[in-house]
């Protein structure tokens, strides 16, 4: 049974047990997936999503900018095109009828996930989970590992297709 069918279920026997989504998004490709599942939820069970943008140096190719013009250009770009997104998946679920909030912050992903979820009360927080190679997962870290581990509420992670 898909997540979606089991909580239709709980609902129509009045037990579903989520408030408010938080929605982590990036400008990945399985960001569409992550936006796409949590929205299927928050239609079944009349949930109050809130999708989230964290802006990160690491996204904008830092420390690989070659001075500070440079770094604030593609700081006013990036910040630009995450707001974007972040209007535009607020269109789509306001459209068919999910209550949809959003903000973008600056900071570190999990962390800043975390504190959100915290702060407006999450039910539930749904990321995606990006293929690293171990290394890469030693050096960067894994959002998705971090937020399992120190988010204040249930996680539900999504793998790429």
């Amino acid at each position: 049974m898909s997540l979606t069918k089991y909580l239709y279920f709980e609902l129509k026997q009045g037990i579903c047990m989520f408030q408010r989504i938080l929605v982590a998004l990036d400008n990945s490709a399985i960001s569409k997936y992550v936006f796409e599942e949590a929205l299927s939820i928050a239609k079944v069970t009349h949930t109050r999503l809130m999708l989230l943008h964290v802006l990160s140096d690491l996204e904008i190719g830092y420390p690989n900018v070659k001075n500070l013009d440079e770094h604030l250009y593609k700081w006013e770009e990036y910040s630009k095109k995450g707001l974007e997104l972040l209007k535009t998946r607020q269109n789509i679920a306001t459209y068919i009828g999910v209550n949809t909030d959003f903000t973008q912050i600056p900071g570190s992903a999990p962390s800043t996930i975390c504190k959100l979820a915290k702060s407006w009360k999450a039910d539930l927080i749904v990321v995606g989970h990006k293929e690293m190679s171990p290394l890469q997962e030693l050096a960067r870290g894994s959002v998705s590992n971090y937020v399992m581990h120190y988010a204040p509420c249930s996680v539900l992670t999504i793998q790429p297709t």
